[in-house]
């Protein structure tokens, strides 16, 4: 095998073991990554279009009704209309969700952490500049 075909074989399986442990890591709290990843974009950026929630995560637009649904069951999300324009619905967290990943969101960040507890914080940032070469690249493809 040549490098370049063993590199893209050790991203994707270091990928797949990361998503496994966001994966694990999200089931403690009863959620799966795709609300947990919905609830983390509303902690830190606020209330959105539901419409560019499915853009954020990378899901469809049927996937991310289905996902906020669950999350309102949760109470974690309710739906609130745009006064200017009624055809946008934005999610918005709740007080509930709030609370939970105010709880949550730091041990997250550090079970998340020690991904790369192996690496010193120069090599995290090359591996981010890397990352982002090759992505840009294969977008190209």
């Amino acid at each position: 095998m040549n490098d370049k075909l063993k590199a893209v074989t050790v991203i994707l399986r270091a990928s797949q073991a990361i998503q496994e442990a966001i994966r694990k890591d999200a089931a403690n709290y009863d959620l799966n990554p795709t609300e947990f990843s919905v609830l983390e974009l509303l902690y830190h950026k606020g209330d959105q279009p539901i419409q560019m929630i499915g853009r954020k995560v990378l899901i469809s637009s049927s996937s991310i009704t289905y996902v906020v649904d669950k999350l309102e069951q949760k109470k974690y999300v309710r739906r609130q209309g745009c006064p200017e324009d009624r055809r946008v619905i934005y999610a918005v967290l709740t007080a509930e969700g709030k609370a939970l990943m105010d709880e949550v969101f730091p041990q997250h960040e550090s079970k998340m952490g020690e991904v790369f507890d192996e690496l010193n914080a120069n090599e995290v940032n090359q591996t981010i500049d890397l990352m982002k070469k090759i992505g840009c690249r294969a977008e190209r493809i």
